[in-house]
């Protein structure tokens, strides 16, 4: 019998269909049994009862194996029906039960709570968990959104290489590949020079790329691997223009998850963020930030040359409860904490046309506008202690007329994580790798007391 999926099953009411899916509950009592059958679409209860043969099969059953099941779809009687759950009116009366895969004991109630670690270790398991697979639905939803809206607003996409042989953030914080010939190579932090290169060509693009930070840090913000939504556009008049598109990109996003996944939202206990009806969120320059946050708290910041964690978190609650906005730009970085691909402002020397969005207490968007002038470029990478030389195949582009352009670099698990309402990154990653970390925990040193930073 052709299979039917679980949420067609309104449609066959009285009639005889053919399920696939996993075993969420088994329930044996006595002289019957009772299941929750799961798939891709929803969830279903099925009972047997009145026959011995497949009875005796039903008490083998365990939770989490794969199974054929063949029933007719009752309505339930008035007084059963459960408005709260999928398919709560219907029930598959249960006539055959073929066994696709038996699972195993599961070695914990997947139901109960568990450490992140737990969690993470026992991944193939857990990723089976309502919560997790909400996570994970949203997560799916944010690129869908993120691809569709860059199409439709003229971007093309890229796939930008992961092996560079110079690192576009002039940090230490790399990963180094001894293979090529006479040369030292780099898993990519970022594609930056890349898409700036495609800039010349394509004038809008974007990429989902995977990003690596050799970063001594185990705390909830961090990540060794990373997707980083990225673009990059052309013919803009400075970093306003950038800020303007991310603004309409989460007001997409959100109303797309709010419209579709709301499910999901109830399972993790939030909602999608407030989001003020503007063109582009609140925003302030990051000295004006600090001045507010001294203002206001007492707490000496300004002058200092980025935020800490607590800022952060402190001036999203400012925008939430004073602004109306869950999202807040944090533009004007010094150059000193900018790579030197980015433009000065003229208007206030020292500092960048350059922002961080801010959500929800965390920062999940780098950006700014870029300088196009190549000997410009040339000069700010000596300054930054670069030798222009090792990027001289990036630099044959701003030969040729690269526009005035800018983007950003936007981390997929922390903007997850934030959506989510859920403080570590990790779980809003699937198989996490940070410094302790490769699928399994790596040493018991962990610095658990990190997890909250």
């Amino acid at each position: 019998m052709e299979r039917t999926l679980i949420t067609e099953l309104h449609t066959k009411k009285g009639e005889t269909v053919t399920i696939n899916g996993w075993v969420s509950v088994a329930r044996d009592q006595g002289k019957m049994a009772f299941f929750d059958f799961r798939d891709r679409t929803g969830m279903v209860q099925g009972v047997v009862f009145g026959k011995p043969d497949v009875l005796e099969v039903a008490k083998t059953v365990r939770p989490e194996s794969s199974v054929a099941i063949t029933g007719v779809v009752n309505e339930r009687p008035e007084k059963m029906v459960n408005d709260k759950v999928d398919n709560g009116d219907i029930e598959l009366e249960i006539t055959n039960i073929e066994i696709l895969n038996l699972a195993e004991e599961l070695p914990f109630d997947l139901d109960a709570e568990m450490k992140l670690e737990t969690t993470l270790d026992n991944r193939p398991l857990t990723l089976k968990r309502q919560q997790d697979r909400a996570i994970f639905t949203i997560q799916a939803a944010i690129t869908k959104c993120y691809g569709d809206f860059m199409r439709a607003e003229g971007f093309t996409e890229f796939q930008a290489p992961k092996l560079v042989g110079g690192d576009a953030e002039g940090g230490a914080e790399v990963f180094k590949v001894e293979y090529f010939k006479d040369r030292t190579a780099y898993l990519a932090t970022s594609p930056q020079l890349y898409k700036q290169i495609m800039v010349g060509a394509f004038e809008r693009v974007f990429s989902f790329a995977t990003a690596f930070r050799a970063e001594k840090s185990a705390t909830s913000r961090h990540l060794s691997e990373y997707t980083s939504l990225d673009m990059e556009m052309g013919f803009i008049k400075d970093h306003v223009d950038i800020m303007k598109v991310e603004t309409a990109l989460m007001k997409h996003i959100a109303a797309y998850i709010k419209t579709n996944h709301q499910a999901e939202l109830d399972i993790l206990g939030t909602d999608t963020p407030l989001i003020p009806d503007a063109d582009v969120f609140p925003h302030m320059k990051l000295q004006d930030a600090l001045a507010l946050i001294d203002e206001k708290t007492g707490s000496s910041k300004v002058g200092a040359p980025d935020l800490e964690p607590e800022d952060e978190r402190w001036l999203c609650e400012y925008a939430a409860t004073e602004l109306g906005s869950d999202f807040i730009f944090i533009t004007h970085y010094p150059v000193s904490k900018r790579p030197f691909y980015t433009i000065e402002d003229s208007e206030d020397p020292g500092n960048t046309k350059s922002f961080d969005l801010l959500f929800r207490g965390v920062e999940i968007t780098t950006g700014g506008q870029r300088v196009h002038d190549l000997e410009m470029l040339r000069a700010k990478a000596a300054e930054k202690g670069l030798d222009p030389e090792k990027f001289d195949f990036y630099l044959q582009a701003f030969k040729y007329g690269i526009p005035p352009h800018g983007g950003w670099g936007m981390g997929l698990e922390r903007l997850t994580a934030k959506f989510c309402g859920i403080k570590n990154v990790k779980e809003a990653t699937l198989f996490p790798r940070d410094i302790n970390r490769i699928d399994v925990l790596l040493s018991t040193t962990d610095d658990t007391s990190a997890e909250t930073v």
